[in-house]
């Protein structure tokens, strides 16, 4: 097959934009030059690689192979031209990452102290909630994955590299806000507010009421920190939320309970798809991380 690297930047376009005018416009070409590209792509693999449907672009089982291909080969290139401007003594390059939402509070700090360092690098960052990023991670999207429960029917490179503790939260003039010692039992009849159900903080919220025996009364389930402290705020109200939410972005009227069996042990993780070559700005991206955890 005589087919151009062009050719391939093109339809990657169209996978991320689902679009034959969004692929232009990605690419930087005029919309008849991107369809004449793809339709000479497509004539050269010898089988249909998408159809229009209602103006969003649905790809073929050739299509799909095809884009895995392609993100592959990129992948390989941009490797290639990280290894060649380290060889010239100049560090640049494109890391892309994923995080769970809650990562949000520490993460924009630690790309910038690296990118201090590293000032060639551009970052590509991505804020999701577990789901979104395990998707990315299944269609191997990015170079590193940032989340506090990683799948475990998937085979990982897999890295600790910083304490996630959660803790319980009150409004300030919760009858318990003062109480030292207590009991978790002695939250029976409070009413929680809890994250999303596949949410990391909801997962381990769950294994740890599971593990004391305890039964939570849930009035709302949430899908984000912010809008839990808030709710808690106005008397909704107790929740469970990582501490890297409540410190690094305090809310008014919210307090920490101190409760006996909490806070409850979490971690962050820094994981990727067993068999991928990190590339080299990756993977000091990832070392980068790891030295975390031994000044914690």
């Amino acid at each position: 097959m005589n087919i151009t690297f062009r050719q391939l930047q093109l339809f990657r376009a169209l996978v991320s934009t689902g679009s034959i005018s969004g692929a232009a416009r990605e690419a930087n070409v005029t919309q008849p030059t991107a369809s004449i590209h793809l339709k000479e792509l497509t004539e050269e693999i010898g089988l249909p690689l998408y159809e229009v449907i209602g103006r969003t672009v649905h790809l073929t089982e050739a299509g799909k192979e095809l884009a895995t291909t392609a993100r592959v080969m990129q992948n390989e290139w941009e490797t290639f031209e990280q290894k060649v401007a380290g060889l010239k003594g100049v560090e640049r390059g494109r890391l892309r990452v994923a995080v769970v939402s809650t990562a949000k509070y520490f993460i924009p700090r630690l790309l910038g102290e690296f990118c201090a360092a590293h000032p060639g690098v551009e970052i590509a960052l991505e804020i999701l909630n577990r789901d979104g990023v395990i998707a990315r991670l299944r269609d191997n999207l990015d170079d590193l994955y940032i989340m506090s429960r990683p799948p475990e029917d998937l085979a990982l490179e897999d890295r600790v590299f910083l304490p996630n503790p959660l803790v319980i939260i009150a409004p300030k003039g919760h009858p318990l806000a003062r109480k030292k010692g207590l009991e978790l039992k002695s939250l029976a009849h409070e009413r929680f507010i809890m994250r999303e159900e596949g949410s990391g903080t909801r997962l381990a919220t769950d294994a740890h009421f599971k593990a004391q025996r305890f039964t939570p009364k849930v009035r709302l389930v949430l899908g984000s920190n912010e809008a839990i402290k808030e709710a808690v705020a106005g008397g909704l109200g107790l929740a469970i939320v990582s501490i890297h939410a409540l410190r690094h972005a305090p809310t008014p009227g919210v307090v920490e309970l101190d409760v006996s069996s909490f806070p409850i042990a979490s971690q962050w993780h820094v994981v990727y798809p067993n068999g991928r070559r990190l590339s080299p700005v990756a993977r000091v991206f990832e070392a980068h991380l790891i030295r975390l955890q031994s000044t914690k």
